[in-house]
């Protein structure tokens, strides 16, 4: 560790998160000293705008949330997009045939700057549920059981998700890779995830450095936490990166330190040294 960082950086599930998806109260307590110390913060999450309502107690009055890999800036206490790197309708359709015809079978979610839209064939989407039941799986307007042809025109999807089974290993999510190419992003978020497909270039890096640069901060004066692939463009990125002691092995091989996992309040350990 060298030096103090102007802005920190981590995700949220396996990071800053415990593994019941909860931030515990030391967590809380280091994350939010540090606007006391002058240091910005911002959590980097591959989860959806609809996933982050329960943060407002975690970021402030004005937190900020870098999600759905990087595809939105999102605004939790406003619940508004204030930045967005999203897909086009026709890019989205495009990918989708591609993948149909290479894997037959798989499904797909689309993530939207407000609510989402699933196939009928995306795997684990009850086809009748009771009003709490919805409410939990989709907190925001939702279009469920609908072709992806059905999106509006002027649609924008953050990430669309690409699933064959309950749970989709690592050689799927390659094979994904390979079969698009140049013309998305591909990442995994958490093991046995979907394959989480973004527009060219939309990295939890990319969204990352867009905020920095509204704040001016260059990439030297970030510290970057984080646990799972999808987290090593940000960790690359980052001046000082810290991978998890849960992390996987790419990431904790590419990071510039290992911390304690998030059973044990790793970020915080880390901060409190501040």
């Amino acid at each position: 560790m060298t030096g103090r960082p102007r802005l920190v950086a981590s995700d949220l599930d396996g990071t800053l998160l415990g593994p019941d998806a909860t931030v515990s109260a030391r967590t809380a307590a280091a994350w939010h000293r540090l606007p006391e110390l002058g240091i910005e913060s911002v959590v980097v999450t591959a989860r959806p705008p609809r996933w982050l309502r329960s943060l407002e107690s975690l970021v402030g009055e004005h937190g900020t949330a870098i999600c759905a890999n990087g595809a939105f800036v999102y605004d939790v206490p406003t619940q508004t997009v204030r930045q967005s790197h999203a897909m086009p309708r026709d890019l989205v359709l495009e990918l989708e045939a591609t993948l149909r015809e290479r894997f037959p079978g798989v499904g797909f979610l689309a993530e939207l700057a407000a609510g989402v839209h699933v196939s009928p064939d995306y795997p684990g989407i009850p086809l009748e549920w009771t009003p709490a039941e919805k409410s939990d799986w989709f907190p925001q307007g939702a279009t469920v059981h609908a072709p992806l042809a059905e999106l509006a025109p002027d649609a924008a999807v953050g990430k669309l998700l690409a699933r064959r089974g309950e749970t989709d290993d690592a050689g799927f999510v390659a094979a994904v890779a390979e079969a698009l190419g140049d013309r998305a992003t591909v990442a995994q978020s958490h093991h046995g995830g979907p394959a989480e497909i973004a527009a060219p270039g939309v990295t939890k890096a990319s969204g990352l450095q867009h905020w920095c640069d509204t704040l001016g901060i260059d990439a030297a004066e970030v510290w970057a936490f984080g646990d799972m692939p999808n987290d090593l463009p940000m960790l690359r990125w980052a001046g000082t990166s810290y991978a998890m002691a849960n992390g996987h092995p790419d990431v904790i091989a590419a990071a510039d330190h290992t911390c304690a996992s998030n059973v044990d309040d790793g970020v915080a350990q880390v901060l409190e040294r501040l």
